[in-house]
């Protein structure tokens, strides 16, 4: 029985199976014309992956699902090639930048861009980590990059298979060449690695994305009642139960367009945040006087507001390893929201707000804005306590 993979064409974590294959000399059959929605929800399919995901591989010994498990399985069907390195710590390397891709890279990506695809929903608050959590990320690639060609020694490995497989879902969905330009390092090993024969034979020409996709909006409206008529004859039985009152019609009417995101009913601010945004990323030396002088000189009162958050249990945060026999650390946080209060739907659908005392700032007062300062700054000592870690979400 020949290696079987059913995906749809042009799937990102077939790739790695098919690639990994190329560079084995290993032959693996695409399943033609899957269809997702179909294919994968038959009972054949089923027994192989009850999730019913993609990719599943068929094999003489039974079915492997999960992309990075198969393309391990495939990888290993030939004991000597280099997709594992060539000693026990290149073996580690290569797991190591396996599990990097998938839970530092791919799960950043995925919660900023599936919102944008319309695979999930899409809260602010939400996309702005996920957006720092990409930084992050990249950014750690892209320093290991400078002095790397490859992810592990000197040549390909399957480490640089999955890396880069993962990083062709992010640079042909949602991340710009303005975004990505920040990670020159990345940028030439993503380039690098696709135009590679194995590679390009299985991805064939990549291009990035132009654009990041907008933010869902309303559904459209549905046809005009005129035109749903025809439709009302395939189902007497409305006609009968529901006779066309008025109520009746109000329902068969196109559907209303979802109310606008309330702040963008709030009158125009003259902070234009993207501008803090760079000011803050850009400033490298002279933090006080640059980035936090040029946050106050920017913050507009009447259309933003500034939060402080207190953890309310601070008393049970204790890491062993960390505190020993000192005190319980605290989670503080300034948030900078849209207009005067705290958005009531962020309020309803970010759970864990609950979990926190929420004061607002009162910038006339010295002490408070100099707090809002210090946390601006990640200043150590902060109220006299070192900082164990401090992140902006930007």
């Amino acid at each position: 029985m020949a290696l079987i993979i059913h995906a749809g064409n042009g799937n990102n974590n077939a790739w790695k199976t098919l690639i990994a294959a190329e560079y084995c000399g290993v032959k693996v059959e695409l399943v033609k014309d899957f269809q997702m929605g179909v294919s994968n929800k038959t009972d054949e399919f089923l027994k192989m992956n009850p999730m019913g995901k993609i990719p599943v591989l068929e094999t003489p010994d039974g079915a492997v699902f999960e992309s990075n498990a198969i393309a391990r399985y495939v990888a290993r069907l030939k004991p000597d090639n280099s997709l594992f390195g060539s000693s026990p710590i290149d073996y580690a390397h290569v797991e190591q930048w396996i599990d990097f891709a998938s839970l530092e890279v791919y799960m950043n990506i995925s919660r900023w861009g599936y919102p944008r695809m319309g695979y999930g929903v899409y809260l602010p608050p939400a996309e702005e980590a996920a957006i720092a959590g990409v930084k992050r990320a990249l950014g750690a690639l892209n320093t290991h990059l400078a002095s790397n060609t490859y992810l592990v020694g000197h040549s390909v490995t399957l480490a640089d298979i999955i890396m880069t497989c993962t990083l062709a879902f992010g640079f042909t969905r949602i991340l710009t060449k303005s975004f990505t330009s920040e990670f020159p390092h990345v940028e030439r090993y993503f380039w690098t690695m696709v135009n590679q024969p194995n590679f390009s034979k299985i991805m064939g020409e990549v291009k990035q994305t132009d654009s990041v996709p907008p933010v869902p909006s309303a559904k459209k409206p549905a046809p005009a009642k005129e035109a749903a008529k025809p439709k009302a004859k395939d189902e007497p039985k409305k006609e009968v139960v529901k006779p066309k009152t008025e109520e009746v019609a109000e329902e068969e009417e196109a559907p209303k367009p979802k109310a606008k995101n309330p702040l963008d009913l709030l009158p125009p601010s003259k902070m234009v945040l993207d501008d803090w945004k760079r000011l803050y990323s850009n400033t490298k030396t002279n933090f006080r006087e640059v980035a936090v002088k040029g946050f106050w000189d920017m913050y507009d009162p009447e259309g933003y507001s500034l939060w402080f958050c207190d953890y309310k249990y601070n008393d049970e945060n204790t890491v062993s390893f960390v505190t020993m026999n000192k005190p319980p650390y605290k989670v503080q946080g300034l948030w900078l929201f849209r207009g005067k209060e705290i958005p009531k739907f962020v309020m309803e659908e970010c759970y864990d707000m609950e979990l926190y005392n929420w004061t607002q700032v009162d910038i006339t007062d010295e002490a408070q804005k100099e707090r809002a300062s210090q946390m601006i700054e990640d200043h150590e000592p902060f109220e006299g306590e070192a900082l164990l870690d401090a992140k902006c979400f930007k």
